[in-house]
């Protein structure tokens, strides 16, 4: 798994695709950081963190296109499949790396946190509730998005199944205003990451949302790895 880390991270790297993302997640942080807070004169950073659900949604699915659909594009799928390391392994390796870069991106939200407490008293559990949230949700939207690499050898395709799936798991919780009776209607707002999302952004690390997320991230890491044991036997 190392060895398939440490690839994966030289990979956004050694391309602009990392520096983008991170730069692209820096210039939204502190433009709100510059509009909500400078400008706002206020340290309360959950309009700011509330604000950045919106580009995780976006960032996350260009982070994660070319994860598992570059290898059956380029065709090297198949040494991976036969290199001295588990499917666990790869996905893992892989899904690691995307984390890595996500949480550099979202670095920034702690770096005008701390410029902000140089001048005015910054309320750092809230900061450190919404930042933990922040970063629960990309671990989970990293883990469907990757999964969703790992059924397509287009990174475009990738990415727009990607951006689909992450808005549908955002707005699921509207369909319980349509739909008749109470069981569909908990069911609906249950399983809505923007439902789960929000006790973070008032500061508040809520168990069952953190666990919600981890258990959706292991969902999917399962999925990846059990469709790339299937090609290998196919």
């Amino acid at each position: 798994m190392n060895a398939i880390f440490k690839r994966e991270l030289r990979a956004y790297f050694n391309a602009p695709l990392g520096y983008v993302i991170i730069a692209v997640a820096y210039f939204f942080t502190n433009y709100y950081f510059f509009t909500y807070n400078l400008y706002g004169n206020t340290t309360d950073f959950s309009a700011l963190f509330g604000m950045l659900f919106s580009v995780v949604l976006f960032l996350v699915p260009v982070l994660t296109m070319r994860l598992m659909s570059e290898e059956k594009r380029s065709k090297t799928e198949q040494l991976l499949l036969t290199a001295p390391v588990s499917r666990a392994g790869i996905v893992l390796g892989k899904y690691f790396a995307a984390v890595t870069v996500y949480l550099l991106a979202i670095s920034a939200t702690l770096l005008d946190s701390a410029i902000a407490s140089f001048v005015a008293r910054v309320d750092w559990p809230s900061v450190i509730g919404n930042f933990i949230g922040l970063t629960l949700l990309g671990l989970a939207l990293i883990a469907v998005c990757l999964f969703l690499s790992s059924l397509t050898e287009s990174q475009v395709i990738a990415a727009v199944m990607g951006f689909a799936v992450s808005l549908f798991l955002v707005l699921i919780d509207a369909i319980s205003y349509v739909v008749s009776g109470a069981f569909w209607q908990t069911l609906f707002s249950y399983l809505s990451f923007n439902t789960r999302y929000e006790p973070f952004t008032l500061g508040v690390v809520d168990l069952p949302s953190a666990v919600f997320f981890l258990s959706v991230s292991a969902l999917f890491l399962v999925c990846s790895i059990v469709t790339l044991e299937r090609r290998r036997w196919s």
